[in-house]
């Protein structure tokens, strides 16, 4: 009702009041007056929005100038008009504001009804609902009318009206549905909440924020009143009816989501739009306090039951058929929203015990049930486990019961999980063979169980796909032997699908994965990836891998159809060879390529060479860019969730994606996850480790995208508050074990060799990367580092942990620098990561190398770390603190030293840096180009050794103070560094040993010997450390290979002696009481001598000269303690003469140059005449100079061998072997045991012509001084055969020489035999009677050496007469012609020789046998008649 102007009535009423005084006398008179005005134009509607309108102020004051209450001038209005009427005022009053409502509604502009107002229609609403709240507070207004009412309007409600009624509290939607709408209220509700959401997407901000609490506040009417307690049940009908509505509601608004979620994958945006708004129904913070949790719970129970069971239309054989199209990256995500927000109410163990029991108790919808496992699975890290007792309890139930349903949603869920990939869930194979394989499964139980389990897998197999098929062929079930037929009628049926769907289980690739749940791949396709991974295991290990061995051998139409030609594909070979054309070429040594394929192979290339144009692209595929700038664009979009806490659970979901697109760029299906089983090991070339360029751009793409991400999220938190987001990342990684290769090797290429190059917030990266790393160690397999030269065998497999760690080696100023910089990082990180784990937790989690590197690093380079007090430090070390460019690396070390927390882990075992561990480490170090000085690093050493390891109990890795512990400690780290490290490029060769650290084990060894002196009644001798460790390491070995062994013990026994001859020489010897005097003890050495250093002389019978002066030195000072030295020494060489004559032969052998050195130190010592037995030895050496030089003679000696010696050395320096002949003749008649042994030794001079050529002894001149020994021996009929014997068969001088060669120069006596069988003459098979065996028996152990694979020697000056088959092929000759002269008696002693003739030599077997029988006839005879 408006005045003139447009003005309103409380307008024109108000601007009357000011502009002149009443002319009513009081307000009784103007209430009278305006009553009569209205009765004659009165508009109750109009009245009712006028009125309302009195909260501004000009009309509030007027009204208060005249002393009149809107509300009760209003209420007075409708008394007056509701009398006249005959009717109730609160029933005019509601009835006119319905009336009000209607209009206000129905008045909009848009043609089609809309959930919400315009400006103008919430304005008068407005004012409609301030008036009505004047009529409630004045009693004059009845609500449940009011509520009646609005279901009898033309058109139903807007819905913004009812929640702007809602709110206002005039009438609650509640209160609206206890009114008899029925159905009708359903659909208005159903279609304005579409209608709410549809409209969500394309509204202003103000409007959406309205929209938004519309829904929030109906949702939480639909809670209230939907799922209402148990208390409540007992309410009256219309509260039940409210919940009937409700409850209708929202069922019939998800079954409007679910409708969607089939629609999003035709592109219906604005449908999926107006779903995705309705999904705020299900945000667990908007109901807050308004709603009880068991509601709530009760709501979120409900709603997912019945997204588990909405419209189950798909059969078993089709989820069996289809689940691999409802992984989580397939599955909708508005599907996988809705799970997200609705498993936010439970735990874990209750979603999955829901789903249980839907599963038990509904039919349901498979795709909704195996899509909500993966979201479980994917985005709950405690989900795998409780799936796998899920599993197995309904394995359990399934085998006893006999239930099929039990069985089949098993296997449903197993391959489902397994779909998400081995980061999230277990692989298929790796399940399968954990259910079936053994005979603890389930089936084992009876055949009852395997007749089940086998009828259960043969109704699958119409609906299977290739893969499955195959993971139960390849890993089939553990059947009994008795019940094998139920395997094979399973197999049979398998391979017959397999058939049907043109997959032949022959043409598996090599590296195929089976638990892949894709289509197979042709067999085309497998083969090129075979042959990708087939080159990257040669190119790592330079070995042809033992799977493509095994398929030449087994699976040989594979390998020839499909493994061949992919490897064999027509290319443009490069002028350099490269790994691809090294596999060809070893695979054609190893005869496993036909020659006419290899040829074919060369021509065809040949061919693409001359005609190629533009076909270098085809060469190589070419990888896509779009789908790695897909990846790209998906960890950038990972970086801004990470970095937001209140996103944070949508990490998980878009970590999904990111390892879809990883999937793609990798070019492989999830078939490739798995390109070797799950527990291969992955190999890795340290010095040179190859990557694939597409792969090495995806490695660093995702470990550029880590470090960004790990220093964007600590801009705003410290690594404690930034969630899981980056181990979930690195777990995602290390599921993707193709990857694994790349980012192992990449991982060796930046710390290994480009470590000190990198940025400090690179160094920052990766130190956090590898902590992470470690943390999914279960997904890792072990690593075989191979280290190359450096490597002398193989290494066990490492864990991820140990392998980074041995990246970290510490040689040189710039390695030291990058390794405590990086070890201070992860460190620092580690700590502040799992701060709040578990004391079991974080221990389990902490790297041992780790801390073992930083207890080596940091009081290495900090003196304070020593507990040297130089400065004091009091800054704590924070994880942001150490990205700052100016942090000193020392300072930080030392800041986390001194953390309490990190002393508390240098107390546990596990983390202890024992005596060995940091005697191999600092052996590593190059002295040139070490951090440290010289005398730095010597105060380091004495430090460490005598103040940290020495006096430290054993429990710390120390020594409890024993000097003999620490010696054997230092000795075992010595040999142990020498055989396994090279320090490449530091100029320290591999037989090298530390000089720094050989000097303080000199300086313990004599510390040992500062010992009280034994006197008599004590023990007989001291037990003599250094050969007790020396002979435990040989005697401890575990053998590998026979040549392998062989190498390592050679190697192994030259650092013996090179340690021996590093310590003090009378460290050698010790010294017991005999009787009442001190004698000298050399049985230690003369026993290690002659049981493993002799074996390391080139020459045969004598050692090295360095060996051999040390002895000796040490023999004269160890005389010191002895009453008479002179008496001590020769009874310590004629002891010798005994037990270890190699000694004294090298003596020999060495004398021009001991000479001297032993005279001057005798004469330096004691001031007397030399020893007798000194003096016996330099007496030999001069008489066989005067022998050769001056013509005198040589005096018969005892024993003849060591004369011998002496003579065979002068001989060797000073005489041609013209004059060696003469001197020979002038020999006297006495002289035939020395001969013997002048043979002798010129035979084992010989074989070391073959075997070391470079020692300087020329075999064809050692061959004529042989053969002249040979023909002065015949000419004085001496017996020489008897060398060639075994030693146990002669006790006498030919044992002697025999105990004093080299196993391996005894070994190839047969071949210096051989050498000179063209030389024998027909009467020597007359005069000695065994010498036909003694041929025999070195042709047969010539035999059994090249048969055995012993490597024959040759020699390099003539290698077509020095053949060792041409030996062989000689001495055969010798033989055959030899046997039909020999005397019958010779061929008594060939009997024993006779069965391993036969088997190595059948025709010379057949000769002897011939020519032997008159013999043994002839014996026959005699023994005959004797009867």
């Amino acid at each position: 009702m408006a005045g003139a102007g447009g003005r309103s009535w409380r307008d024109l009423l108000a601007g009357r009041a000011r502009k002149r005084k009443s002319s009513f006398g009081s307000e009784a008179e103007l209430q009278e007056a305006a009553l009569r005005l209205l009765d004659r134009h009165q508009n109750l509607g109009d009245l009712l929005l006028e009125v309302g309108d009195s909260a501004k102020p000009d009309v509030q004051d007027g009204a208060e100038h005249q002393g009149v209450s809107p509300g009760s001038f209003i209420v007075s209005v409708l008394q007056e008009q509701a009398s006249k009427l005959g009717v109730p005022t609160a029933t005019l009053a509601a009835k006119n504001a319905i009336a009000n409502v209607e209009q206000i509604c129905q008045d909009s502009a848009s043609p089609s009804r809309v959930p919400l107002l315009n400006s103008d229609q919430r304005k008068r609403l407005s004012c409609l609902l301030q008036t009505v709240k004047d009529l409630l507070a004045n009693n004059v207004f009845c609500r449940s009318l009011f509520c009646q009412e609005m279901w009898k309007m033309k058109e139903p409600p807007v819905l913004e009206a009812v929640w702007h009624l809602h709110s206002a509290d005039i009438a609650g939607l509640a209160e609206l549905l206890e009114s008899p709408a029925g159905p009708a209220a359903v659909e208005w509700l159903c279609s304005s909440l579409c209608g709410l959401c549809e409209q969500a997407g394309d509204i202003p901000c103000g409007d959406m924020e309205l929209a938004q609490r519309i829904l929030s506040d109906f949702a939480v009417v639909f809670l209230q009143n939907g799922f209402e307690q148990a208390s409540e049940l007992g309410r009256k009908v219309e509260f039940q009816k409210v919940s009937y509505i409700c409850r209708a509601a929202l069922q019939r608004m998800l079954a409007w989501v679910l409708d969607a979620v089939g629609k999003e994958k035709q592109e219906d945006v604005s449908m999926v739009q107006a779903a995705r708004f309705w999904l705020n129904v299900f945000n667990v913070s908007l109901y807050g306090s308004v709603a009880h949790l068991d509601s709530l719970r009760q709501f979120f129970r409900h709603t997912l039951t019945e997204v588990l069971t909405y419209n189950p239309v798909l059969k078993v054989s089709d989820a069996i058929q289809m689940q691999k199209e409802w992984s989580f990256t397939r599955t909708s995500p508005l599907l996988t929203a809705l799970y997200r927000k609705l498993l936010v109410a439970f735990s874990v163990k209750e979603s999955i015990c829901q789903l249980q029991q839907v599963l038990e108790t509904h039919e349901v919808n498979w795709q909704h049930v195996l899509s909500c496992v993966s979201t479980l699975v994917v985005c709950q890290a405690e989900a795998e486990q409780l799936f796998k007792d899920l599993l197995s309890h309904l394995l359990l139930k399934a085998f006893g019961n006999y239930d099929m349903e039990n069985m089949i949603t098993a296997f449903l869920i197993a391959r489902q999980a397994a779909l998400e990939g081995p980061a999230v869930f277990m692989p298929y194979s790796e399940w399968f063979k954990a259910s079936f394989g053994n005979a603890g499964g389930h089936h084992g139980s009876s055949k009852k169980t395997l007749v089940f389990l086998f009828e259960f897998l043969s109704e699958l197999v119409p609906f299977e796909a290739a893969p499955y098929l195959k993971v139960h062929i390849m890993y089939p079930p553990f059947v009994p032997t008795k019940h094998r037929s139920l395997l094979l009628e399973y197999i049979t049926l398998a391979k017959t699908r397999l058939a049907d769907l043109k997959v032949a289980i022959e043409d598996m690739g090599l590296y195929e994965d089976l638990s892949a749940a894709d289509e197979a791949v042709q067999p085309q396709a497998q083969a090129l990836r075979d042959v990708e991974k087939a080159l990257q295991i040669f190119e790592n290990t330079k070995k042809i891998p033992t799977s493509v061995i095994e398929a030449s051998i087994f699976r040989r139409p594979y390998y020839t159809s499909w493994f061949l030609p992919a490897l064999l594909r027509p290319r443009v070979l490069p002028k350099t060879p490269d790994g691809h054309m090294a596999f060809i070429d070893s695979l054609k040594r190893a005869d496993k390529i036909p020659s006419n394929l290899y040829s074919t192979y060369l021509q065809a290339c040949q061919a693409m060479k001359e005609k190629v144009l533009q076909d270098d692209s085809k060469a190589e595929p070419s990888h896509s860019k779009e789908p790695f700038e897909q990846l790209k664009a998906e960890l950038a979009e990972l970086r801004t969730l990470v970095v937001d806490q209140a996103q944070w659970e949508d990490v998980a979901a878009q970590l999904a994606a990111v390892s879809d697109r990883l999937r793609r760029v990798l070019g492989d299906s999830s078939e490739d996850n798995e390109a070797a089983p799950f527990n291969s090991p992955v190999q890795v070339a340290v010095p040179g480790p190859r990557l694939a360029p597409c792969h090495q751009s995806v490695v660093d793409l995702l470990l550029t995208s880590f470090c960004q991400t790990l220093l964007a999220a600590s801009s705003f938190n410290p690594p404690d508050r930034q969630g899981p987001c980056l181990s979930l990342l690195v777990k995602m990684m290390c599921g993707h074990r193709n990857l694994l290769p790349a980012l192992l090797g990449r991982l060796c290429q930046l710390i290994y060799h480009q470590g000190p190059s990198l940025h400090a917030t690179h160094t920052l990266g990766l130190a956090a990367f590898v902590i992470h790393l470690s943390e999914c160690r279960a997904l890792i397999p072990g690593v075989e580092a191979d280290f190359g030269v450096s490597q002398a065998v193989p290494g066990k497999a490492l864990s991820v942990s140990e392998y980074w760690s041995s990246l970290l080696v510490c040689r040189t100023e710039e390695s030291f620098a990058f390794c405590l910089r990086f070890c201070t990082a992860a460190a620092a990180y580690l700590m502040c990561k799992f701060s709040s784990c578990s004391h079991e937790e974080f221990y389990a989690l902490i790297p041992p190398g780790l801390i073992k590197k930083l207890q080596y690093l940091v009081p290495r380079l900090s003196l304070e770390a020593r507990g040297i007090l130089c400065e004091e430090a009091n800054t704590a070390l924070s994880w942001t603190s150490l990205s700052c460019p100016s942090l000193n690396d020392r300072r930080a070390s030392l800041c986390l030293w001194r953390q309490a927390q990190f002393q508390e882990l240098l107390k546990e075992k596990a983390f202890q840096l024992s005596f060995r561990e940091w005697l191999l480490m600092e052996l590593e170090v190059c002295p040139e180009k070490d951090i440290l000085s010289a005398s730095e690093r010597q105060d380091f050493h004495y430090w460490a050794i005598y103040q940290r390891y020495l006096p430290a109990p054993s429990a710390a890795g120390g020594c409890d103070g024993d000097l003999e512990k620490a010696c054997g400690v230092i000795i075992n780290a010595i040999l142990d560094s020498s055989q396994r490290l090279d320090l490449g490029g530091c100029g320290q060769s591999k037989m090298s040993v530390s000089p720094e650290i050989l000097c303080r084990l000199q300086e313990l060894v004599l510390e040992l010997r500062c010992r009280p002196k034994l006197f008599p009644g004590c023990s007989p001798a001291r037990r003599h450390l250094v050969f007790e460790v020396l002979q435990g390491r040989l005697t401890g070995r575990q053998h590998g290979s026979a040549l392998g062994e062989q190498l390592w013990r050679q190697q192994e026994l030259l650092l013996h002696r090179r340690i021996l001859v590093g310590l003090p020489a009378s460290a050698l010897i010790t010294t017991c009481w005999k009787g009442n005097k001190t004698v000298l003890d050399c049985d230690s050495f003369f026993c290690f001598v002659n049981s493993e250093l002799k074996n390391v002389c080139s020459r045969g019978y004598a050692l090295s000269y360095d060996i051999t002066a040390h002895f000796f030195r040490g023999l004269l000072n160890a005389s010191l303690d002895c009453e008479d030295a002179a008496e001590g020494v020769s009874e310590a060489l004629t002891t010798c003469q005994t037990k270890c004559p190699v000694v004294l032969l090298s003596a020999a052998f060495w004398w021009p140059r001991l000479e001297p050195g032993l005279c001057c130190q005798w004469k330096r010592l004691f001031g007397a005449p030399l020893a007798q037995e000194l003096d016996r030895l330099r007496g030999w050496h001069g008489s066989s100079t005067r022998f050769l030089c001056s013509g005198a003679a040589f005096p018969a000696s005892d024993p003849p061998w060591l004369s011998a010696a002496f003579l065979h050395g002068a001989i060797l320096q000073q005489s041609p072997r013209g004059r060696g002949r003469q001197a020979l003749e002038r020999l006297g008649t006495d002289a035939e045991q020395l001969l013997v042994a002048l043979l002798f030794f010129s035979l084992l001079d010989l074989i070391s012509a073959r075997i070391a050529p470079k020692e300087g002894v020329d075999f064809q001149t050692s061959l004529e001084w042989s053969l002249e020994i040979l023909q002065c021996l015949e000419e004085r009929g001496t017996s020489w055969p008897l060398l060639f014997h075994s030693a146990e068969r002669d006790p006498g001088q030919c044992r002697v020489l025999r105990s004093a060669a080299s196993d391996r120069h005894t070994r190839l006596l047969p071949l210096a035999f051989c050498s000179l069988t063209p030389c024998f003459q027909r009467e020597l098979l007359q005069r000695e009677p065994t010498f036909l065996s003694v041929a025999l028996q070195m042709y047969i152990q010539l035999l059994q050496l090249f048969v055995e694979g012993e490597v024959l020697p040759q020699s390099d000056q003539d290698l077509t007469e020095h053949d060792p088959l041409e030996l062989i092929s000689a001495a055969r000759r010798f033989l055959l012609g030899a046997i039909p002269h020999c005397p019958a008696q010779s061929f008594g002693s060939t009997q024993p020789l006779l069965s391993a003739c036969e088997r190595l030599d059948p025709e010379l077997a057949a000769t002897l046998l011939h020519f032997s029988r008159p013999a043994v006839d002839m014996e026959l005879e005699e023994e005959l008649e004797l009867f």
